[in-house]
């Protein structure tokens, strides 16, 4: 475990460079919405979606100075959904990553604002020709990250997660909607690491399976965290789901439930990736990190 984090934090790090050098820089008077987006973006995170981003790449052969920028594109996306969702017309969180959420560090205006910026700013990294030589494979990056995190993906997960009813969930909606909001974004960073290393039909097929599994597993470890989890640790509130009466994986399969559904999902995805031997070591370990989180 001791060498996968030292691998995670060695990509994280590379992320936080690439996005300090890649982000707008605060200049002339719109400055403080370019602010407030190196804000959110910058200084803190596991950067675990381009991680997986650039160890899919690496996994198959691919370039992963160009994976490192396609996930720039990704994280910036993660970022502005999290500014986005902490706003108080959605989960009204005061606290993200262990700071003030962007509109308690500005305001409401400017983190809305903040957050379509990097939205917008994540298919101008997408786009860049650095990122793959083809542009063929570029556009179709782009297309990939559209539908992930559009309405058939993360804002439709969004969408349902505040639309439905508490007692009309299920596990099979709870499934649905997390597979969307959370695991849409963890599958296209695999599928786009397969794509930069032009991978197989066979490849993209394995990834996806491995992604679905561990996408689905790191929400219900988050279920799990906002029981057991503690504010200082998890760098966010805690406790909300329960004193919201709120339909998760632990409130309809019970704590020691969502575990062992976890567990087997872990095992899902390590066997996805079985037939690649050593070379999938990486991608392995980030199972064994995904159950383990403690933030």
């Amino acid at each position: 475990m001791t060498d996968f984090k030292t691998e995670l934090a060695g990509v994280a790090h590379a992320v936080e460079q690439a996005l300090a050098q890649h982000l707008p820089r605060p200049a002339g008077d719109h400055a403080v919405v370019t602010k407030a987006m190196r804000y959110a973006a910058l200084g803190g995170g596991k950067r675990l979606r381009p991680f997986l981003l650039v160890e899919a790449a690496r996994m198959l052969g691919g370039d992963t100075d160009g994976a490192l920028l396609a996930g720039c594109a990704l994280e910036c996306i993660h970022v502005y959904s999290l500014i986005h969702d902490d706003l108080p017309c959605m989960d009204d969180d005061d606290l993200r990553r262990g700071k003030p959420t962007v509109h308690k560090a500005y305001d409401e205006a400017i983190a809305v604002l903040a957050g379509d910026g990097l939205l917008t700013h994540a298919f101008a990294l997408m786009a860049d020709a650095r990122v793959h030589p083809d542009p063929a494979l570029r556009l179709r990056l782009v297309a990939e990250l559209a539908a992930a995190s559009g309405t058939d993906g993360m804002i439709g997960g969004q969408v349902t997660d505040i639309t439905v009813a508490e007692d009309a969930r299920d596990t099979a909606l709870i499934t649905r909607l997390q597979a969307m909001k959370t695991g849409a974004l963890i599958r296209f960073a695999t599928k786009a690491g397969g794509l930069i290393a032009a991978a197989e039909p066979h490849d993209l097929m394995a990834l996806d399976r491995y992604a679905s599994a561990l996408g689905l597993a790191f929400q219900i470890q988050d279920d799990i965290l906002d029981v057991e989890g503690d504010m200082e640790t998890v760098g966010k509130a805690v406790g909300k789901d329960a004193n919201l009466g709120k339909a998760t994986f632990v409130s309809t399969l019970g704590l020691d439930g969502a575990k062992q559904k976890a567990r087997e999902l872990g095992q899902t995805a390590g066997a996805a990736l079985a037939p690649y031997g050593e070379k999938a070591q990486t991608l392995l370990g980030t199972v064994d990190f995904v159950l383990e989180r403690r933030h």
